[in-house]
Order: structure tokens, then sequence, then C-alpha cells
């Protein structure tokens, strides 16, 4: 046991040579890259490879029609698939080094805010949380909102400990960037305003952003320019700053708010267990985020006034969207998972107050714990993990028995699994969709519009390859409207594959048709 000890304490001491952003940020590229492929494109990310395959011009027609409040992001996409292409592990890419990015920042931020042991601690439990490589193998806007979420918290420290025009343009870029990635998590300028205001009323020290080292006494604060008109020349500088984001975010958000009957009709509005559900939510595992939560609330005891803004980051935003889905359906747990650092660094303060050896133990065990669900996430990003869609088996068996002038017809067309999507990935060059009539990017939006007549559609055609959402015995017969009939009349299912989520038939046309 001695032993072990004493490895440990040698190890601590090599962490704490390095710059305190370098092992969190390692570990966290590590975590990241391991299977970043394995799990396939789910839904929301075909939803990004669509998008960030079309022109600039195609995605403002897109953003005009239904995808306004992640315009932005695709639009970087966009730049990104131009020079690195389109693989699943080219897509997820840029999360994976925005986690790294966060992991780093975090750090920083933890040894700004209490000292060098919480920042490094705060890392590397956040390295190994499952919604860290969640989110970090994910080709949606979520882990980059991350690291702009921090690092905008970071620029606020800065900037009211040391004011300049300088810190604070920092500062207003960030904000900014912050809005055009994630609407949703601006609802952390809250816990900004709050700090902005009790350092002006109280002063850094009781806003508990003072530096560490600096000297003083009561009722006092020595940090430079810490009068009453300093204090003030803090306020007025702050809001300066978020104006930029204000004036680039709120054409966003009056698009994105019209938009939001077809963007989020699958949600409903939050009931109060919503919030009991939300730590295992943000956290991808209830075990982690319950012991993520209770280990932060210790934190938050031990920093006292200290733990104004992690706390105030890490709270405000859930109760502010909180209240808004309660009238508006608005409530989706990954939405909040920017406050998932400020939990971290929370809980590397509580860890840093133990022992070493101990502290480093409760990381590996939180590790540990999430091992389930970090397997989980690299086999499907799907929910419930139980539930998978194969687009890839899907698309090998179309392609396997694949023969020129084959069509293709899928069933639902308009739903959230995307299946031409899926199938138009994988395969690369699928059948002649027969019933398209325009295409999504010829209409702006995420879904193709489909032949009013389909029997007409058909017309001449021999050989369907049906792709149905389920796992359906008779795939044929569960095809609603006048598709499913138009289907029926004229074609047989010669045969049926089924794969996790879907269901291949081909189709042959009925003799003397």
């Amino acid at each position: 046991m001695g032993g072990l000890s004493e490895s440990t304490g040698t190890a601590w001491e090599h962490l704490r040579r390095l710059p305190v952003w370098v092992p969190p940020a390692l570990l966290t590229l590590a975590v990241t890259v391991t299977g970043l492929g394995s799990a396939q494109l789910w839904r929301d990310e075909l939803a990004t490879w669509s998008a960030a395959t079309r022109s600039p011009g195609d995605l403002a027609r897109l953003a005009g029609t239904i995808d306004a409040a992640t315009g932005p992001y695709y639009l970087l996409m966009h730049v990104w698939v131009a020079v690195f292409g389109d693989s699943t592990i080219a897509l997820r890419a840029p999360a994976a080094l925005a986690m790294t990015v966060t992991a780093g920042l975090l750090a920083v931020l933890g040894a700004r805010l209490v000292d060098r042991r919480a920042g490094l601690l705060a890392g590397l439990l956040f390295a190994v949380l499952p919604s860290t490589s969640r989110y970090g193998q994910e080709a949606r806007p979520y882990a980059l909102a991350t690291a702009l979420a921090v690092l905008a918290t970071l620029l606020l420290v800065t900037a009211l400990r040391r004011p300049g025009w300088a810190r604070w343009a920092g500062y207003a870029a960030a904000v900014a960037a912050l809005g055009l990635t994630h609407l949703i998590a601006l609802t952390l300028l809250a816990a900004h305003a709050l700090v902005v205001l009790v350092t002006w009323w109280r002063g850094p020290a009781a806003a508990g952003i003072a530096s560490p080292v600096a000297v003083t006494r009561p009722g006092h604060d020595t940090t430079p320019g810490d009068g009453s008109a300093g204090r003030d020349r803090r306020v007025w500088r702050w809001v300066v700053a978020v104006v930029p984001a204000a004036l680039l975010v709120g054409p966003l958000l009056l698009k994105a708010r019209a938009q939001q009957s077809r963007q989020l009709n699958w949600v409903g509005l939050a009931r109060p267990d919503d919030l009991s559900a939300l730590p295992g939510g943000v956290a991808q595992s209830s075990v982690v985020g319950g012991l993520l939560v209770g280990v932060a609330a210790l934190g938050a005891a031990r920093l006292g006034r200290r733990a104004l803004l992690p706390v105030s980051a890490m709270l405000l935003p859930v109760l502010l969207l909180f209240a808004a889905g309660t009238v508006v359906p608005l409530w989706v747990p990954r939405y909040l998972v920017f406050v998932v650092p400020f939990a971290c660094l929370l809980a590397g303060a509580a860890l840093a107050a133990v022992p070493v050896p101990a502290a480093l133990v409760v990381v590996v065990l939180t590790g540990l714990l999430g091992l389930p669900d970090q397997a989980a996430l690299r086999r499907t990003h799907e929910w419930p993990r139980s539930a998978p869609v194969d687009y890839a088996g899907a698309a090998h068996v179309i392609g396997a028995g694949q023969r020129p002038g084959d069509a293709v017809v899928y069933s639902p067309r308009h739903s959230w699994l995307f299946l031409d999507l899926g199938i138009e990935y994988h395969l690369g060059d699928p059948p002649r969709d027969v019933l398209v009539t325009e295409d999504e990017v010829r209409r702006g939006d995420l879904w193709a519009a489909e032949c009013p007549q389909p029997a007409q559609c058909l017309a001449g055609t021999s050989r369907v390859w049906l792709v149905v959402a389920g796992r359906r015995a008779e795939p044929l017969a569960d095809v609603p409207g006048a598709k499913g009939d138009a289907l029926r009349a004229d074609f047989t299912v010669a045969q049926v594959w089924q794969r996790p989520g879907l269901t291949v038939a081909l189709l042959t046309s009925r003799p003397g048709r």
C-alpha cells in the first residue's frame, strides 16, 4: 500500500511539472479518438452531413426553411468537409478537438478560480465522463458550444480581474461565437451577468474571482482599478461586450423561433421529474451523473463565495431552460451539456481538499462506473442504446443486389430517421429515388418532396428496393397511403432482409403489369 502511495505521489509530481492544461487535454483527446468512427452516423449527424455537403447558397435556403439555429455550424462544417472529407471520422473530428480544448480550458479556469490541483482534477474528471465521449464523437455543435462556454467564462474572469479593452474584445468574440454555435448556451450569460453585478456591488473578492495572490484587507480589494469608478467600468464594458452577440444572434433567434414548430415538433413541455433525470441525461450515465452532482455539491460548500461563478454557470442555464420549457417545447437535456464542465470544476475543488491518491481514485472510479455507457455509445448513438438503426447494413443489402434500372422507395419519407440520407451516405450511388419530384437541396429542406401520384411515378419500374423503418415481417403491407396502395397494386415481395431498426424488401413487378 505504501508503494502504491509512493508511486502515485511520484506520478503527481510529474503532472505538476507540466502546464495545468496538458494532462486533461491529452487524456480527453485519447478518450475521444478511441472508437471515434465505431458507431454509425445517427440521424442528427446525417442532417449535418446533408447540410455540410451543400453549397453556401443552398445552406442559406436551408436556414431560411427549417434549421436557422444550426446554420452557422453547418457553414463551418461545410468548410471542414471541403478540406478533410466526409468520412465518419472526419465529420466527428471537430467535436473531439473541441472537447480536448474544453478540458484544457477547464483546467486553466479551475486554477484561476481555486488552485492548480482543483483545475487539474476538474479537467481529468471531465475527460473520463461518458458525456465527453458522447458529444466529443458526434458531428453536432454541442462540443464546440461547450468549449466556447468555458472559454467565454475564462475570458470573463480575466477581464474582470485585469480590465482592458483587448480582454473585453476577446470575451465579446467568444460570446458571439457561442451564440452563433448554440443559441441555448447563451443562457450562460445569466451567470456572467450575476458575477458582473456582484463584482460591481461588492468587488471581485465578493464574486469569488479575485486573484488568489491579491493582498487584501477588510473592506478593500487591491485588484487594479477596483474603486467605484473601476467597478462601474466593468459593468459598462460587459454590457458593450455582449452587444455584438445580441446584434448577430438576434435575427437568428427570431428566425429560429419561427421555425420551432417544425424543428422541435417531437419535444414535449418540461415536467418537474425532468430535472431529476437531468444529471444522468447530460452525463450520459445515471450513476456517473449522480456521483458528479454529489461531489460538486461538496465542492460548492468548500468554496463558499468562490463558488458563485461555477454554481451559477451550472444552475442558471438549467433553471432558465426549464422555466421556458414549461411554456414552450424546448427541454432537451443535450442542449445543456455545456454546463457539465462547471460541475466538474466544483467537483475538482472538492477533490483538491483530499490527499492526491484519494482524489485520483475518485477520478478512476468515475471512469470505471462509466465504462458500460462508454462501450454502448461506441456501438450506437441512438437512444435507447438497445435500439440501433443499421443504415450501413441496409445499404450493404441494396448495394450487393442492385441492378441497373432499379429504384428505391422509403417509408416513411418525412421522418427524423432520415432513411434516404442514411442509405445515400453509406451507398454512395443508390438506386434512383423514383418518387422524388424535388430533392431536399433544391427545396432548401432536410426532406425531399414526393410524387403526389405514386402509381404514375412508379410506371415502367420493374424492381424496387423498399426501405421501411423498424423490423417488419410484411414491410409492403405496412406502407401507408397512396404510396402503399400503388406498391401493393403493381409489385410483390421477392425477398426481405431485416437489419437493426430497418427492414429492406426487394419488390418485383407483378406478371402482366
